[in-house]
């Protein structure tokens, strides 16, 4: 892939490859997975959920460097051990400038494992082919809560889309359970009278 210029699906491609090669679990969110559920927007990032072992971590970060993506091991294992939120680890490709951030998955953190074990696994073309996303219904979640924090309307473009595209398929038991446990049910209730 040196002869040309990276694309975007490259870049997806390289990142899923390492992760493939230091065998962690993902699952790809944001809007990558609201392709697949909604409707395509451009983005230049890539949100992932890493699922890490402590013994991965210098295989991961390993498999990175391979790829021209740096994460040293102790910002890995430092953003593991520590209680800093839900701050990803950003790591830019070197060579263009095409941007990952990965979640880490953590046992305290309920939300996020029960969307790791409600992943799905979908065929998102030639270009990408079979890979794990976000379920759609946490994937609104995840925009809710988003948007809460930036109010940037995006988040609410793509839920919009998802739920005009999915119509009944969406598990809405799911996601207000959620939305109530995560304090945003006002938000949930007038996004949807819209």
């Amino acid at each position: 892939m040196t002869d040309k210029l990276l694309s975007f699906s490259d870049f997806i491609k390289l990142v899923l490859d390492a992760l493939e090669a230091a065998k962690i679990e993902y699952m790809i969110g944001g809007a990558v997975a609201s392709w697949a559920w909604g409707e395509p927007r451009s983005t230049l990032d890539l949100d992932l959920v890493i699922n890490v072992p402590v013994g991965s971590i210098n295989d991961l970060s390993n498999e990175l460097a391979n790829r021209e993506i740096l994460i040293p091991s102790d910002i890995i294992l430092d953003a593991l051990i520590e209680d800093r939120g839900d701050l990803p680890i950003s790591a830019i490709h070197s060579l263009s400038g095409f941007k990952a951030d990965f979640y880490l998955l953590r046992p305290g953190d309920l939300l996020r494992n029960s969307s790791f074990n409600r992943r799905k696994l979908v065929d998102l073309g030639p270009e990408l082919g079979v890979v794990y996303l976000h379920s759609p219904e946490d994937l609104i979640i995840y925009k809710l809560i988003y948007f809460s924090l930036s109010r940037q309307s995006k988040h609410l473009r793509d839920i919009t889309a998802i739920l005009q595209t999915l119509g009944d398929e969406i598990e809405l038991d799911y996601i207000d359970y959620w939305v109530n446990k995560k304090g945003l049910v006002s938000l949930w209730s007038e996004l949807r009278k819209r």
